[in-house]
């Protein structure tokens, strides 16, 4: 059996033309607005946008720990500076 391309070319483009002025075709514009609509409400940003202030977020991260531990190793030499000044005896005192 051998079909007639024309005749089904025909038939699928009286489809495509019946689909395209079907309420169905109205319905998928009418949600499609609506969704937008919605979307447009929400505060929402681009996905790129969104990994670009990730990544800010991880060096800012990276940062604050480095200026964390750098602040607690210059606390514990002023701790170590300030014990010794303790122990010592003022510069002004009289040698026993």
């Amino acid at each position: 059996m051998q079909f007639n391309s024309q005749a089904l070319d025909d038939l699928a483009a009286r489809i495509g033309a019946a689909l395209q002025s079907s309420p169905a075709r109205d319905l998928e514009r009418n949600v499609k607005a609506l969704l937008q609509s919605g979307l447009a409400r929400l505060d929402l940003v681009p996905r790129a946008e969104f990994d670009v202030q990730a990544q800010v977020l991880v060096r800012t991260r990276e940062k604050v720990e480095a200026l964390e531990s750098r602040l607690a190793e210059l606390e514990a030499k002023l701790g170590t500076a300030a014990s010794a000044a303790d122990t010592a005896p003022p510069p002004d005192a009289p040698s026993a």
